[in-house]
């Protein structure tokens, strides 16, 4: 009788695992301390870049998915940026660029984020370097904005 069930139980946990490592696949790294995490990108010369998010959000999971995670290993911006992602609907704990702690939904209800995704550049204590980029929009075009947003912020803060 146990061999029978095994072989099933395996195939349903092996399924399980597989379909966790599916959606961590489009999960970028939480936000934790947006104070520091802004300081990192910036003496690297670019921008902390936030995705404001939620669990329910389907155009979020193909920002992360097709535009977000690329840029984490592509060789022009993998060591000039830093990405994390903000979840309106969560109470992780996070500490904000003025080094107070706070949720992230509160977080984001602060940064007036109603919709998602919400992709945010941001430099040393919260400034916003660039405008963001909400929606999915088309895309064809969403490369461009991104990389238009990255160029633009490390105008900014080269310029400081």
């Amino acid at each position: 009788m146990i061999t029978h069930i095994l072989p099933r139980n395996l195939v349903a946990a092996l399924l399980a695992c597989s379909m966790a490592g599916a959606l961590a696949a489009t999960d970028l790294p939480p936000a934790q301390d947006l104070r520091a995490e802004a300081d990192k990108a910036a003496q690297a010369g670019g921008p902390l870049i936030v995705i404001f998010s939620r669990k329910d959000c389907k155009y979020c999971e193909t920002v992360k998915r097709d535009y977000l995670k690329p840029l984490t290993t592509d060789p022009r911006y993998r060591d000039k940026i830093v990405i994390r992602q903000v979840n309106q609907d969560s109470d992780a704990a996070l500490v904000d660029f003025r080094g107070e702690t706070t949720t992230h939904a509160r977080f984001a209800a602060n940064e007036k984020i109603k919709l998602v995704p919400v992709v945010s550049f941001y430099g040393p204590q919260g400034k916003r370097l660039a405008e963001p980029i909400v929606g999915a929009r088309l895309p064809d075009f969403y490369p461009g904005y991104l990389e238009e947003s990255i160029e633009k912020s490390a105008l900014v803060l080269k310029a400081r």
